[in-house]
């Protein structure tokens, strides 16, 4: 049988290492009776471990020409039920709709480094969150996540709004069909839950002050957020415990989370006079 080749459009870089594909599926601190969304199962490498260790995994594959390898190497699972292999892209998927509840599953994938920014969000803004997210990934964009080197992103503070990212192990590219250019990292977002947003004006809000607090990273955040902030943005920083001369990448996320509690709190303040 023909060996099936990575298809370049799809990004596709498979795993080639067992032992990794081990360290991924325990990241995902999967108990017995977890269901387990993966997305790009590819040739099966993840699939199996996490299959060793949920009570249901729903594979979700975009490359038409793999689904049938899928079937056939899985077809006890898929038989047992313990294996749903979808076609699809994931990206249009309803999480909801492939059987999965809020806060009840966990989403585990080796994904494309070009859409890794996406698919982090796509879950992350869902209503149908799951509890836990694992994913192999650009070891340059899982560190700029988990903010390795101390100082926060757009990105970081982004996901940090949602959960709990750590980035748990390199992966070196030599693991992978094709080899692809960059190493990898596996990034856990723990603990996924909409704690800090009690509506969207809220999270809009918060996302629209750090953009701008970041939107000139040599300027001081009060410079960069002075429009923003108006004649006493001394002293609302202040009152956020943000100093006017810190810059953003050193502001934590709580330190935002604040400022925009502060600002929606002055903003319906005003609505009512």
């Amino acid at each position: 049988m023909k060996t099936k080749r990575a298809k370049k459009s799809l990004g596709q870089h498979f795993l080639t290492s067992r032992a990794h594909a081990k360290k991924i599926a325990d990241a995902a601190a999967i108990a017995p009776n977890d269901a387990v969304l993966e997305i790009g199962p590819g040739k099966g490498m993840l699939t199996k471990e996490l299959l060793a260790r949920a009570e249901k995994v729903v594979a979700v594959e975009k490359d038409a020409d793999l689904v049938p390898v899928l079937a056939r190497a899985f077809a006890e699972e898929i038989s047992r039920g313990t294996l749903a292999v979808v076609r699809g892209d994931i990206l249009k998927q309803n999480p909801k709709e492939l059987g999965f509840e809020a806060g009840k599953y966990i989403v585990a994938a080796n994904i494309p480094y070009y859409i890794s920014g996406r698919l982090v969000r796509f879950f992350l803004e869902s209503e149908t969150r799951p509890k836990r997210i694992v994913f192999l990934m650009q070891k340059e964009v899982a560190e700029r996540i988990a903010a390795k080197d101390g100082k926060e992103s757009v990105l970081s503070l982004s996901v940090k709004a949602y959960g709990d990212p750590t980035c748990k192990e390199i992966v070196p590219a030599r693991y992978f069909s094709p080899k692809p250019k960059v190493d990898s990292a596996i990034l856990l977002i723990d603990r996924v839950a909409n704690k800090n947003f009690p509506d969207a004006n809220a999270r809009d809000l918060f996302f629209t002050i750090v953009k701008r607090g970041f939107s000139q990273k040599r300027k001081t955040i009060l410079n960069n957020l002075r429009e923003l902030l108006g004649e006493r943005g001394e002293e609302t920083l202040r009152e956020a415990g943000i100093r006017a001369t810190d810059r953003a990448e050193n502001i934590p996320l709580e330190n935002w989370l604040r400022l925009g509690g502060i600002l929606r709190r002055n903003s319906q303040r005003g609505s009512h006079r």
